[in-house]
């Protein structure tokens, strides 16, 4: 008993036992729609009883072709990302790829490792939110592999190496501001994210637009870069409130910075949407919930995800095409956090 534990149970015997040859057995661990019901039905009940596994690597190598994908994002704890997630795993779950997925908490060393780590399990491609800064080496490595790469979500490789899909985020920076000054708003500050990163800067530029183009100088006391987290926002604004002139509006990096900084607004007693207007950036479900719900920029995040999935299918099916840029437009959600400033007391 203990060596049949020990031993790999091969797909022969998996075919000897339903009773089927093992190419019969083959295609329907290869998901292959021509068996019909009652013969996968045997097969798969022989697999679960003897305790097959499937070796997709093995698979892969016998193939040339992996059904395996990498994914790589930045963290999990922001929504934005779960949401995202979806997009991805239900375009590729309709394609039969499996997903092996990666976290870099935006360190270069941490996404060199995924990617080597990645390149191990022979994924046949990368769907990656690179972090900012990556290395020229990181950059060759990645044309090495040979393989299709699709970016989302931040551009921080040059443009042209690799697909991209993402928002407008200039566009978005600069809806968000354009709402707070139609709301009569004159000092608005923006709080969260790194200098460091392309998102910040895209939407940097979009809060600079719509403040320019109201006549009104960019304050850069009222830039408070931050952890992209609810203790990043709440500590940006506890920074704000001590400037000698405090805005009487928020334009926020993402949502999530959004919540803390309304929390630490209501620790001052401070109340959220009624003596200072809040928008955020994401649409992530949760701004909806929130008190009071959140005016946000939709940043589609689900639809990001599908549309960088079926990319990456399409590059994997043997399109060599030149590498494609797709921009999705943001749109404004208003909710109750953003309130004019003639309605204050």
């Amino acid at each position: 008993m203990s060596d049949k534990k020990r031993s790999r149970v091969t797909l022969e015997q998996v075919a000897k036992h339903a009773g089927v040859s093992r190419a019969t057995a083959s295609l329907v661990v290869r998901g292959s729609p021509n068996i019909s019901k009652e013969t996968r039905k045997k097969v798969l009940q022989a697999m679960k009883e003897l305790g097959y596994v499937y070796d997709r690597v093995a698979a892969n190598l016998r193939s040339q072709r992996s059904s395996t994908v990498g994914l790589i994002i930045t963290e999990l704890d922001n929504p934005f990302f779960s949401e995202l997630l979806v997009g991805v795993h239900e375009a590729l779950d309709q394609e039969g790829y499996t997903v092996i997925l990666g976290t870099t908490f935006d360190r270069p060393e941490k996404q060199d490792a995924l990617l080597s780590t990645m390149l191990e399990h022979r994924v046949g491609g990368v769907i990656m939110s690179p972090v900012p800064g990556c290395s020229t080496e990181m950059l060759e490595r990645l044309r090495q592999w040979d393989i299709p790469v699709v970016l989302f979500a931040r551009e921080e490789l040059p443009p042209g190496l690799f697909d991209y899909i993402g928002i407008d985020n200039v566009a978005g920076g600069r809806m968000a501001v354009e709402h707070l000054l139609e709301g009569g708003h004159r000092r608005i500050a923006f709080i969260g994210g790194s200098p460091q990163s392309s998102v910040w800067k895209a939407r940097r530029a979009g809060y600079g637009d719509a403040l320019r183009t109201a006549g009104i100088e960019v304050d850069d006391t009222l830039l408070v870069p931050s952890a992209t987290t609810r203790q990043g926002g709440r500590m940006a604004v506890k920074r704000l409130l001590q400037h000698p002139n405090p805005p009487t509006a928020l334009f926020c990096y993402n949502d999530v910075v959004a919540f803390g900084a309304m929390l630490g607004l209501k620790e001052e007693g401070i109340v959220p949407g009624r003596d200072i207007a809040v928008v955020g950036f994401d649409n992530i479900q949760e701004s909806a919930l929130f008190q009071p719900p959140l005016t946000t920029v939709a940043a589609f995040p689900e639809k990001i995800g599908a549309c960088a999935a079926r990319r990456l299918h399409e590059r994997m099916k043997g399109d060599d095409g030149e590498p494609k840029r797709t921009i999705l437009q943001p749109e404004l959600v208003i909710r109750q956090s953003s309130g004019k400033r003639e309605e204050k007391r």
